[in-house]
């Protein structure tokens, strides 16, 4: 199959807006636009059947709307439709095996009636082999508007230990595919030996600092030379690193996370930073899973 970019459609405005998104993200790539729509009652097609008697009118509608938006906005761009007699959940995560990567709308902590939140969204994000991006739309209700080419720089959450290419390389990749700036950003809670009792020992901090800018730096290196063309800065924040992400997220355009894909048993399937970044963030939020 052909390099494709999913964008799963529902019909409402999450899942439009994410096609928005998705679609200018395919642009950039070259690469092909598949929306996608699931629901177990599709039935197969029958020749010859008049529009009042279709059982698959509303379905069908959902992605030639969808699709006719997004060609009269991006007519260069190869958009193919793919209706499925399916679960939402299982069709996307078989999509997702099959796509560069897939993108979903979401309201983050804001209740609304669309299958992607919580019931799909969260899942399929847990549970995908490659990329999957989060989507909001407006608060208001309104109508999504289409993402501009350049909101906004790229943000990258890094670990230090572990952190992985694969989440490495996404960034940087989406960075050079939309002309704009990286920042990678990792957060560290202070230990208890940082700590006196007028406040934060500055010597402490000031080494926890340094050993975590000379290990970001390392880390970073190698990717810098793959992609020059990216210009990228430094941040280390001296607090829990789910805060540290969702306040370096603010005004940018694309939040990247990552996601262990064999976690421990017990252990939730998203880390705390992904949790928060899904959550909080006003911004798209692409969780990537690594080894």
């Amino acid at each position: 199959m052909e390099p494709v970019v999913t964008v799963g459609l529902d019909g409402s405005p999450e899942s439009l807006a994410a096609a928005y998104w998705a679609a200018d993200e395919a642009e950039r790539r070259k690469l092909t636009l598949r929306l996608l729509h699931a629901w177990p009652l599709l039935v197969p097609e029958t020749p010859g059947v008049p529009v009042e008697m279709d059982q698959n009118y509303w379905a069908k509608r959902i992605v030639h709307n969808a699709r006719a938006e997004l060609q009269a906005r991006h007519p260069g761009l190869p958009v193919v439709g793919n209706l499925v007699a399916d679960d939402a959940q299982h069709a996307l995560l078989r999509a997702a095996s099959e796509s560069e990567m897939t993108v979903l709308g979401s309201r983050g902590l804001v209740p609304v009636e669309s299958y992607f939140l919580g019931d799909i969204s969260l899942p399929v994000v847990a549970r995908a082999e490659r990329p999957v991006v989060l989507v909001r739309a407006e608060a208001s209700g309104e109508e999504p508007q289409p993402t501009p080419a350049a909101a906004g720089g790229v943000v990258v959450a890094l670990k230090l230990h572990g952190s992985g290419d694969d989440l490495l390389e996404f960034a940087f990749g989406t960075a050079a595919a939309r002309g704009l700036p990286l920042r990678a950003v990792h957060g560290r809670s202070l230990p208890l030996e940082a700590y006196v009792p007028w406040g934060v020992d500055h010597e402490v901090t000031e080494g926890i600092t340094q050993d975590a800018q000379k290990l970001l730096s390392q880390t970073l290196r190698p990717w810098r030379d793959k992609f020059p063309q990216v210009e990228v800065t430094e941040s280390i924040a001296l607090e829990s690193p789910a805060k540290a992400v969702v306040r370096a997220a603010k005004g940018a355009g694309l939040l990247v996370v990552g996601r262990r894909k064999h976690r421990p048993a017990l252990a939730s399937h998203l880390g705390s930073v992904a949790q928060a970044a899904i959550h909080h963030a006003r911004c798209p939020v692409a969780v990537v899973p690594h080894a």
